[in-house]
């Protein structure tokens, strides 16, 4: 275990020289490099870490912004890609954090925005002319 946290630690501090990241980043990064490693060399002996929020899910959804609750980056709009590099599907994500089934991985500007032009745009209208 500890040669595998050894490698991670040399890793993110390459990453950490190239660009600026939070220790939040940081210790997401080492945890999930100190898996992959594992997983590579195949000991499947050592016990599984659940991952933690790394931010209050619950505190996640701002006005201008969505802070992934893995990473704690903040965006507009997570995407499939984002988080597809933690492992996850947009149903797992907002199942493993408790999100409602629905919910749009938006900000809440970007979310009132869309549905005032989807109002505006009034869609319903034009497919019953159309039929």
């Amino acid at each position: 275990m500890d040669d595998y946290l050894r490698e991670a630690l040399e890793i993110v501090k390459a990453q950490a020289t190239v660009r600026t990241m939070t220790d939040e980043e940081i210790l997401s990064m080492v945890k999930k490099l100190v898996r992959g490693l594992q997983a590579l060399s195949g000991e499947s002996s050592l016990p599984e870490v659940e991952e933690e929020a790394a931010v209050d899910p619950a505190k996640c959804v701002r006005e201008k912004s969505i802070t992934c609750c893995v990473c704690s980056k903040s965006f507009k709009i997570i995407t499939k890609k984002h988080l597809s590099g933690h492992g996850l599907t947009t149903a797992e994500y907002r199942e493993k954090f408790g999100y409602k089934k629905g919910l749009p991985l938006v900000c809440k500007s970007l979310q009132r925005d869309r549905r005032k032009k989807m109002k505006e745009m009034e869609l319903w209208k034009k497919r019953g002319k159309n039929k």
